[in-house]
């Protein structure tokens, strides 16, 4: 493809790398990581902005989320397969590459289309780095500290989710809205250039990659996707019904032609694994539960309590900030005790975080709000480091691809599921201030309840370990 992603000639290492190396390899990574995770969040703050000044719809403004979005979902494991044949390293970088070159597209773009194009592309690349970023970290770190690194990836998730709306609030204080895209291109050239020189190569498999499973893939997410947009958004059930079953059929094509390959792009080999599935599930459940919460609290707050932006703001801090502090406590834990044991206890936290919220009182203070919600985030923390080092370390090292692969797709269902939820209990409850109070406040309890059975399915990852 280019010079620069040809392999080398270094080989893999025997159980990660030198200590020196290692820091630097996880500094570039994290830095990637960062760039993914404020992307979405500053493109949402951006929105209202983007739309006035490209003369658009809010709902076509809209795409210029989905449209990112959209492309990770569709793109995200192909490339964690594709990794395996090429290596970890390549697509990597590729990624990099990619989502630069998406970032300096929007920030040039002048109409919707061309933003809208833009942020496909950058969804391309963005798909290449989270694909992988997992599985390089098990080349990074001996087997023996993995929790250590994924302690410090779910660190930066957390603290990019914390720290996105003010940095975008900054940005947008002092410069346009293309400027919250342009923020990525030094960062990522600086990044591509310590990637180049720092990240491990990795084993590849020499298994011939399956082009049209990556169609039947990409259009079985894609629809999905698209048909639980299309629930929350109102339309025909007829569309909707369409939708779903195309993607029912593409997925039927897609097990069918995946059950009996060496390597398959959807893990189906690993699903055999018992650690592995429950760890698949226990994710999708809670980051179903956490994007519930995140989407219906600060109506909550402003409907029921009467909160205004800022503070709504405010309130909602406790919990990504208590998930900065606990992950890397949760990775030196998850290296010594087992994931169902850890993930368990915090899922028991979060859901009594979520109960709490329930019983919080008309016109509570901040400090009131403030302690359930900072419950939740120990409980979070508590489960994600573990959960992710048991899902990542169930896959033999060679399959490292599409279990990373599988992580990141865990966490886009639950979170697509989560908001296509709350969406259709919203509009169940239209209408005045004190039905979207109500609203918000039954998806809390839905929340409560994906966070009960994210629970149970945590524990039983003890049974038979």
């Amino acid at each position: 493809m280019f010079a620069w992603l040809q392999q080398s000639d270094r080989t893999p290492p025997p159980d990660g790398l030198a200590p020196g190396p290692r820091r630097v390899a996880m500094a570039t990574l994290a830095m990637a990581v960062t760039m993914t995770v404020l992307d979405s969040s500053l493109s949402n703050i951006a929105l209202p902005a983007i739309g006035r000044d490209l003369g658009a719809s809010p709902a076509a403004t809209v795409w210029v989320v989905n449209a990112y979005q959209l492309t990770v979902a569709m793109t995200l494991l192909p490339l964690a397969a594709l990794g395996e044949r090429v290596g970890y390293r390549r697509i990597y970088l590729f990624g990099l590459a990619v989502f630069v070159c998406g970032a300096l597209g929007s920030f040039l773009a002048s109409n919707l289309t061309g933003l809208i194009a833009m942020r496909v592309l950058a969804g391309l690349g963005g798909a290449g780095i989270m694909s992988v970023n997992s599985a390089l970290v098990r080349f990074v770190y001996p087997r023996a500290q993995l929790g250590k690194g994924m302690a410090m990836n779910s660190l930066v998730v957390a603290t990019g989710l914390a720290s996105g709306p003010s940095i975008a609030a900054l940005i947008l204080a002092v410069a346009p809205w293309p400027y919250l895209f342009a923020i990525h291109i030094p960062l990522g050239v600086l990044t591509f250039l310590l990637s180049l020189r720092t990240l491990p190569e990795t084993e590849r498999v020499a298994h011939p990659f399956d082009w049209p499973s990556v169609g039947l893939y990409g259009a079985a997410v894609g629809l999905f996707i698209i048909a639980l947009g299309g629930v929350g958004h109102g339309e025909g059930p007829r569309q909707i019904a369409a939708e779903a079953v195309l993607a029912l059929v593409a997925g039927v094509l897609l097990v069918r032609r995946q059950l009996h390959r060496p390597a398959p792009m959807l893990p189906l080999d690993l699903f055999r694994i018992r650690l592995f599935t429950l760890s698949v599930l226990t994710a999708v459940c809670i980051h179903a539960a956490q994007t519930i919460a995140f989407i219906a609290l600060p109506f909550w707050f402003v409907y029921a309590s009467g909160a205004s932006q800022a503070e709504t703001g405010l309130l909602m801090t406790p919990w990504p900030f208590m998930v900065i502090f606990i992950a890397p406590l949760a990775g030196r834990l998850s290296d010594r005790y087992p994931a169902g044991l850890l993930g368990g206890v915090g899922l028991a936290v979060m859901l009594a975080g979520l109960l709490a919220m329930l019983a919080l009182p008309a016109g509570a203070g901040f400090a009131d709000t403030a302690w359930r919600m900072a419950l939740c985030g120990i409980g979070f923390g508590f489960f994600q480091t573990p959960n992710n080092r048991a899902l990542i370390g169930a896959a033999p090292r060679e399959r490292s691809g599409v279990a990373s692969g599988m992580l990141s797709t865990s966490r886009l269902v639950g979170q697509s599921v989560g908001g296509a939820l709350v969406a259709v209990v919203f509009g169940l409850s239209a209408g005045a201030g004190s039905d979207v109070a109500s609203g918000a406040r039954a998806s809390v309890m839905l929340a409560a309840g994906f966070a009960a059975t994210g629970m149970l399915v945590s524990w039983l990852r003890l049974a038979n370990r």
